[in-house]
């Protein structure tokens, strides 16, 4: 299995089709969310620093989060593939992404992309602040991330279409989770 990377807006549902995707294939997952969490959670110099980023809405510095993604990408079982949640977020990462993987002999793969309408969005994040107390789930932060994906995420839509891997998921054509995931996987099922 190739790398796939899962690319979409806050609340889009990256973490649990990334699940989905790892459990059918068998993939490793890395997830810089996950990443950073943890790294916020045991205090480490990248957590404070990181958690300074995450509370004002902001994305993490592109050399803080490579170094990261090399060592977590290093510790993943070899020849299964890895799917990369939440990362790249900006041209400059992508790049560096794609280099990374080069030095290793390993290629991007294929870019995943989950489009949500925003008011979706919204009452997801707001539900999950809800049920998993995350205090970056607010109302203001979440406009925030919107404004950070619009400005500097999303650009990467047209990096991915013109490295020829974009491959577009829209919520409305199949408007609940198990039908956008078998979509995926009838997609996924192809790729080599």
């Amino acid at each position: 299995m190739k790398n796939i990377i899962i690319f979409g807006a806050p609340g889009s549902g990256k973490g649990t089709y990334s699940d989905a995707i790892v459990e059918r294939y068998g993939m490793g997952h890395i997830s810089t969310g996950d990443v950073l969490r943890a790294e916020i959670k045991n205090e480490t110099e990248l957590g404070k620093v990181a958690q300074g980023y995450i509370s004002n809405g902001q994305l993490i510095p592109d050399d803080l989060m490579i170094d990261i993604l090399a060592k977590t990408y290093d510790a993943q079982p070899a020849g299964k593939g890895v799917i990369f949640d939440g990362f790249p977020r900006t041209i400059a990462q992508a790049e560096a992404l794609k280099k990374m993987l080069a030095e290793r002999g390993h290629e991007m793969g294929v870019m995943v992309e989950l489009v949500v309408e925003e008011d979706i969005l919204m009452a997801r994040l707001l539900n999950r602040a809800k049920e998993q107390g995350r205090a970056d789930d607010n109302e203001e932060t979440i406009k925030k991330r919107f404004a950070v994906y619009q400005n500097q995420t999303a650009p990467l839509i047209d990096w991915f279409e013109r490295e020829g891997i974009r491959h577009t998921f829209r919520w409305a054509d199949t408007p609940n989770k198990e039908a956008m995931i078998e979509s995926i996987f009838a997609f996924l099922d192809t790729v080599k």
